[in-house]
Order: structure tokens, then sequence, then C-alpha cells
């Protein structure tokens, strides 16, 4: 089999129209091929899956791995330490399970709907600090972020006041406008979990990192560098993505006002508003890398063993063949399988918490301030240079009155 063109050769894609709007180049990329051989800004040579049917499959097929061992490229990613590597996102079916099964009792409906009202009581706090304010705020700074951080912070059992510095290491990891913050991010990352470990050892609580730490020290059930990898991606997870589903979400519904006025006058269509964000405004691109195992057939494109393979999530919770009408916003849409929480054994250990933040965040927004809206030009915001994932530096709105 010939071998690809080196990756110097290959389009990139990935430029600043792309990090403005990601799914108008999907909409041109799509309809040209299935699959596309390109380059990332880095210089990695990856294969694109952009259509539903293919990313829907590839979600669950064995022979797409997530174990870096099986990259013919020497793949590293973000060149994690191995205290840090070890996570679900990375390791073979028989250890992902494993793992998965010491954390997924925090994490199933009934445990979650138990969080309701602590959550409530955070976002009404956050709301309050806006209303007095007044004027303008940054969203992300004042609600997004920390809404999901007092949460998976309770959860974890991570102190108050070293939650805002891990979400700026998380989010310089992310940004690869300054690639020298990667590397001194995650170093700073990967101390702070190590002495969060070390303190929780010495003084245990109800929290459920003491619990994964009693299962590593009691049971043996996981490694040392598993623990850490747990917490990690756990905290990482639980913040990043929810604050960034939550600012696209609210920038979403402001620029569909008839449908904000809907779900705020029958808070009941939350849960479908916050499906249809989802699908429609997922901050995440793509799913976590993958490896084939071997040469394989994707959309009819030969894809070589080893080589790096990126699933468009986002590209396919756009496609015309899947969705009517895909780039429409509907909160009314009937088909609500979307691929942004994953499928399969990958399928996201923290759905039921993102969709409840999301729900209880949006929805106090709408009751206590009914006339929230853009305080710049929808076209002045600024989206981070990040090919990964879709989200918003800042997002000022003018409050307006607030209700109690």
């Amino acid at each position: 089999m010939t071998e690809p063109a080196p990756s110097h050769t290959l389009p990139m894609p990935f430029d600043a129209a792309f990090f403005d709007d990601p799914y108008a180049v999907y909409a041109r990329l799509r309809p040209a091929a299935p699959v596309h051989h390109v380059s990332t800004p880095d210089g990695a040579a990856i294969w694109l899956v952009l259509r539903e049917t293919d990313v829907r499959a590839g979600l669950t097929d064995p022979r797409l791995s997530v174990d870096k061992a099986h990259s013919r490229s020497g793949y590293k990613g973000f060149t994690l330490p191995p205290a840090l590597d070890a996570n679900l996102l990375n390791i073979g079916p028989a250890d992902h399970l494993r793992l998965r099964r010491l954390v997924s009792k925090a994490f199933t409906p009934r445990r979650i709907e138990d969080l309701r009202g602590r959550v409530q009581v955070a976002a009404d706090h956050l709301a309050d600090g806006l209303a007095a304010r007044g004027g303008t705020a940054d969203l992300v700074e004042h609600y997004a972020n920390p809404l999901p951080l007092i949460v998976i912070g309770d959860l974890l059992g991570v102190p108050e006041d070293s939650r805002r510095p891990f979400s700026a290491w998380a989010g310089s990891m992310f940004d690869p406008s300054h690639p020298g913050q990667v590397a001194e991010s995650v170093g700073h990352i990967h101390r702070f979990l190590l002495d969060l470990v070390a303190t929780r050892r010495a003084a245990p609580g109800k929290d459920l990192l003491s619990a994964m730490i009693t299962a590593r020290d009691e049971g043996d059930r996981l490694s040392e560098d598993e623990l850490v990898s747990l917490a990690f991606l756990i905290l990482l997870a639980g913040s990043e993505n929810t604050q960034h589903l939550i600012t696209n979400g609210l920038l979403t519904l402001l620029g569909h006002p008839r449908q904000f006025e809907e779900v705020r006058a029958d808070p009941a269509l939350l849960p479908a508003a916050a499906e249809e964000i989802l699908r429609h405004a997922h901050p995440n691109q793509w799913a976590i890398r993958r490896f084939p195992t071997e040469d394989l057939d994707i959309g009819g494109v030969r894809v070589p063993a080893g080589d790096t393979v990126m699933l468009g999530i986002a590209s396919a919770n756009r496609d015309p063949g899947r969705y009517p009408g895909p780039d429409a916003f509907d909160i009314h849409r009937e088909d609500k399988q979307h691929l942004s929480l994953g499928q399969g054994m990958h399928y996201c250990l923290g759905a039921p918490l993102a969709r409840m933040e999301t729900e209880i965040a949006l929805g106090t927004l709408m009751r206590r301030f009914p006339r929230i809206g853009l305080a710049t030009a929808p076209q002045e915001l600024r989206w981070r240079a990040s090919f990964r994932s879709h989200a918003l530096k800042a997002l000022p709105v003018a409050v307006g009155p607030a209700r109690p």
C-alpha cells in the first residue's frame, strides 16, 4: 500500500475562518469526500471522518482503538505525564471497564438528581452576583465558568480556593495561541492533583476522590497513576466542557429570541432545549482520537493501521443526511439521537450531570434576567483558536432588570 504523503503537503483546513465557524467548513468538506487526510496546525497528519453514519459506526468499532500504543507515528497529544495519561480516554477496553465501574455509581441519574438542589443554590448565588454587578458582565467569567467548578469541585472534594487556578490551567491546555503555556499548565495540574490526593489520603472525606483513594489503597483495584488520571479527567471534563456548553447554549438561545421566549414561558421545555443545544452547539468538535488496529475502509476510503483518526461529532450532528435542516436550531426537533456525548463504551460518564447543569444554568438566567441580551455585536465575539473545541473566550451580556 502506498504511504500517505508527508503532513506538510496536506491541506490544512483549520484557520481563523474555521475557529469562527467550523460548521461552514464541515458543510464544504462533507459533500467532497466522506474522509479527508489533512494536517493539523502543528503539522500532524490526521484523517477527518465527517459523515454521521461513519462517525456513529466509528465510535463503536473495536478496530478503532483509543490506546496510543497502536499509533504508528508515536502520537503523544498533550504529552501528559503517566499520572495524568492513564485515564478512560487513553486505555484499552478491559482497563476502561474496570475503571469506569469504580466511578460510575457517582454519576447515575438518581445520584445526579440528588445534586439538583445544590446546583440550583450555586446558580442562584452566581445570578445574585450578576445582578449586583448591574449593566454588563462577562457570562464566562462570572457564571458559566464558576458554576461547573463549584459542582464538580464539591463532588470531588477540591478546596474552593484551588478551583479557579485549575480552570485557568485547563483552559491554557486548549489554547494553542500560547504553545509554551501548554506544558507549563500540564505541570501545574500534575502537581495540584498529586497534592490533592495526598491531602485527601491524610484526611479523607465523603467526596468521590476519597472513595477512589479507598478503592486504590484497600482494594488495590487501581494504580496510583490511574487514581490521579481519573481525578484529572473528571475535573477536566466536568468543568471545561460544561462551562462552554452553558455559554454556547445561551448564545444560541439569544440568537433565536422566539424560542428563548417559548422556553422562558414554559420551563418544561428546558430538557428539549438542552438536548438541541447539545446537538447544535456542543463545544467539542471531535471524539478522542483513535488509531486503527488494522487497515480500515471508512466511507469507502482506505485508512492505514496506526494512523490518527478524528471522528467529527460536530460535523455528524449537522449532517443533512441524518438531520433535516441541520443548521437550524429547533427545540422541537424529533430526532434527538445526536453524538455529542459519545456512543458505546466511551459514552460520557457525566452525561446526566452535564444535562442537569445546563438546564439549571440556562433556566436560572431566563427566569432571573428575562431581558438578558448580548452586550456586543455577534461578529465581535472572539472564539478560541482551537480546532478541538468551539468555545468563546468571553460572552459580554447586558443582564437587564433582575428578578428575585
